[in-house]
């Protein structure tokens, strides 16, 4: 069963994905600076409607197995500690302990 935090993670990274575009379309027209006043403004309103896990900051990467936010090996998403417990295991293909 995934941590709380790695299922919040999910749905985060599922709503930037769904509504990228859109958010982009209104950064353009909001950053705008030869547009109207108007037309920035709604567009910055338009912006502020969407919902906090469409905003890219929300995500954040974390170790799959426990849910830590820090020291993440972005190539297999687990912390330091649940990599070298999965490499020691054998349980990563590719992955050998180093030895010289």
């Amino acid at each position: 069963m995934p941590n709380a935090r790695v299922i919040r993670d999910i749905k985060a990274r599922h709503g930037v994905r769904a509504s990228e575009i859109a958010r982009r379309a209104y950064l353009f027209v909001a950053r705008n600076e030869t547009l109207s006043p108007q037309v920035r403004h709604h567009a910055q309103l338009q912006l502020n409607t969407f919902e906090r896990y469409t905003r890219p900051t929300t995500v954040k990467n974390r170790c799959v197995e426990s849910g830590r936010g820090r020291g993440i090996i972005s190539e297999f998403g687990l912390s330091r500690f649940q990599f070298r417990l999965k490499a020691l295991a054998g349980e990563l293909p590719g992955v050998n302990k180093a030895s010289w």
